[in-house]
């Protein structure tokens, strides 16, 4: 367990006073870990922490590798801000154990962090609940092949039911690539989805606090918004407003919240949703421990909002301490 220090930097026009300070208590924020997502998390981490010590709050970060319940075993702090994305951190994991410490933590609970990590186990309750979401189905050998590509129209995604970031994914249109990504995405997790691949703009959909965040439309020259268009990336387009009509960006702001409702997340998180080319709505994903990089989107559509990125992190933080008293 490694404790990062980090400099705080000047606000304007946001402060915490002195009894919300107070009450929150020494804040531990959870970085890195040992997830395929480590990099993006310690950046994560970083800015969340600078935000939290720029408006005076008590709080410091660990990079929490390792076996996570001798992370928090050895405590020392009130409560914890979740910054890390991916296995272990984002998949239910941390959040039964810090539930079973009686310590209360950022975001969603044990079961819908469960849920939105396993890509395949939510589309299942997506379709249950009548959300629109791409036809899909589970592959677990190459021998199904086949059997996808009849049931399944082509172009296809593949990915792991269980990694972020668009690790992993791949597009298909024959056997030959849908046995190859198979394979290369079987490699990070034994559950893969395989879905029909929309054609059509992309938006992400930040909710805070059961209300949405102005839409942003994504587009980028890489065949999908991947990795590097996400992380790395400086020619990404995002654009905001998102460039539907007033009417189509409210559907798309109560897909996204009902995306999260149906799962039963909680205070925070960012939903993706493409549309096709006769302008349908369809949920790919919920994301209940979003990036908070400087390429990330929730902070830029927060900014949209009119919220700062030190307010965003305050009111995440904030909806601790109802957990108190839970």
């Amino acid at each position: 367990m490694n404790e990062i220090n980090a400099q705080g930097h000047q606000v304007d026009g946001f402060q915490v006073d002195v009894s919300t300070r107070k009450a929150l208590g020494r804040v531990a924020v959870f970085m890195g870990g040992d997830s395929a997502e480590r990099e993006v998390s310690l950046k994560s981490g970083r800015a969340i922490l600078n935000a939290l010590l720029a408006v005076g709050i008590d709080a410091f970060g660990l990079d929490a590798r390792g076996n996570l319940l001798e992370v928090v075993a050895e405590s020392g702090f009130d409560r914890v801000f979740i910054a890390l994305h991916g296995r272990g951190g984002e998949d239910g994991t941390l959040q039964a154990i810090l539930s079973q410490a009686g310590i209360p933590f950022t975001g969603s609970e044990t079961l819908a962090s469960a849920l939105a990590m396993d890509k395949l186990r939510s589309k299942y309750v997506f379709a249950g609940c009548g959300l629109p979401t791409p036809r899909f189905r589970a592959m677990a050998s190459v021998a199904e092949a086949d059997a996808v590509l009849a049931e399944l129209a082509v172009p296809l995604s593949v990915k792991p039911s269980r990694e972020g970031s668009s690790i992993g994914i791949f597009k298909v249109r024959t056997r030959e690539e849908l046995v190859d990504a198979y394979e290369a995405a079987s490699e990070l997790d034994p559950l893969v989805l395989v879905e029909e691949w929309i054609e059509g703009p992309e938006y992400t959909v930040s909710v805070l606090q059961d209300r949405a965040l102005p839409a942003i439309g994504l587009s980028t020259d890489h065949a999908f918004y991947d990795y590097d268009a996400k992380y790395v990336s400086n020619d990404t387009r995002y654009q905001i407003p998102c460039g539907l009509s007033p009417e189509l960006e409210l559907k798309l702001h109560e897909l996204a919240v009902d995306s999260m409702r149906v799962l039963g997340c909680r205070s925070w998180g960012r939903v993706d949703i493409m549309q096709d080319q006769d302008g349908a709505f369809w949920i790919l994903e919920v994301n209940t421990v979003p990036g908070m990089t400087d390429h990330s989107l929730v902070p830029m559509s927060a900014k949209a909002a009119g919220i700062s990125f030190e307010e965003l992190v305050v009111r995440i933080l904030k909806d601790t301490l109802e957990s108190d008293h839970a």
